[in-house]
């Protein structure tokens, strides 16, 4: 029998130890995640935690859609367009997506990440 994954409150659950952000141009920035569930094509989602600061970001070979819990950032995509996240914003950064996230405050979105390879095979339905 499969059962449901269920977090019953995202905005709370713990999300791992707080590490150093790799791609910081903040220092002191730090980040934390954990995966809450991953199919065997690859697919996952989980919860992350982010603190105030600057990053660089990029999408290569996934997909990902973010819904913003808790926090505040303005996000800039490549062509400098920017647009601003709180809790309640959902967004897709597609595969090959390159921006800059500046972090107000505490920031913690539920993320789904999509892996291009997952949706290679035409003959297969995602979830099927």
């Amino acid at each position: 029998m499969t059962r449901a994954i269920v977090v019953h409150d995202v905005t709370t659950t713990d999300a791992g130890d707080h590490k150093a952000k790799a791609t910081a141009e903040s220092a002191g920035q730090t980040e934390s995640s954990r995966t809450v569930w991953e199919s065997p094509e690859g697919i996952r989602s989980g919860v992350w935690e982010v603190t105030p600061g600057s990053f660089r970001s990029a999408r290569p070979q996934y997909h990902e859609m973010c819904q913003i819990v808790s926090g505040s950032a303005t996000i800039e995509e490549e062509d400098g367009t920017t647009f601003d996240v709180q809790a309640g914003s959902l967004f897709i950064t597609p595969e090959g997506w390159i921006g800059r996230w500046t972090v107000h405050e505490t920031l913690r979105k539920v993320w789904v990440v999509i892996p291009f390879t997952a949706l290679a095979d035409p003959g297969r339905a995602v979830g099927s």
